[in-house]
């Protein structure tokens, strides 16, 4: 493959991400001057402290965790290069957007436990999250296509390869997300998230 097929001017935008999710941890848990216990999410927290929304996305438990989700961004940027991305700025606003979405759906499951007095008592962080939303997202795309996002071109095209792998990538991720330690409430809401943001 061609060198220049190899890089797109899109390409800004993943680097960012990457570039923010690396910073914080190198802030938080390498040198340490940043105290991530007041990154995460934590829901009897977040009416008085509401960036948890967008902080506990940039937090990681170590650095496994970190590079899963590095690694998720790498296969959600062979997607959207497979499905034809036309948009400069598409994934940074998906990730603002899912940001919000994800904590609504979280906070609807919430209000139901509560009704039946059931009060949730955990922390949540990283981005992966947003990489299922994005999951959710791309497999609707590569079924359907998807030509417009918030009034602007993103230019996604049906795709059988990316179905197929996206798939796959799906049904692993649903089974994983039961292993211990790991957000299952997360990674169901970001999918959520990703599917009902495909019809904006």
């Amino acid at each position: 493959m061609p060198f220049n097929n190899l890089i797109s001017k899109y390409d800004w935008q993943y680097l960012v991400t990457g570039f923010f999710l690396i910073s914080v941890f190198i802030f938080t848990d390498l040198i340490g001057v940043i105290d991530k216990e007041k990154f995460y999410y934590v829901p009897r927290l977040i009416s008085d402290q509401p960036y948890r929304i967008l902080t506990s996305i940039l937090t990681h438990a170590d650095l496994n965790h970190l590079l899963s989700n590095l690694g998720g961004i790498i296969i959600t940027r062979f997607f959207l290069m497979r499905l034809g991305i036309k948009s400069r700025f598409f994934y940074l606003k998906f990730i603002l957007i899912c940001s919000f979405l994800n904590f609504f759906i979280i906070w609807v499951y919430e209000m139901i436990l509560s009704y039946f007095k059931i009060y949730p008592n955990y922390a949540s962080l990283g981005f992966s999250g947003i990489i299922y939303a994005l999951f959710g997202f791309l497999l609707l795309a590569s079924f359907y296509g998807k030509k417009y996002f918030l009034g602007k071109e993103i230019g996604f095209n049906a795709n059988y390869e990316v179905q197929k792998m996206s798939k796959t990538i799906c049904l692993i991720g649903l089974i994983f997300s039961f292993l211990p330690g790991v957000s299952l409430l997360g990674h169901l809401s970001g999918f959520i998230a990703g599917c009902l943001l495909f019809f904006i």
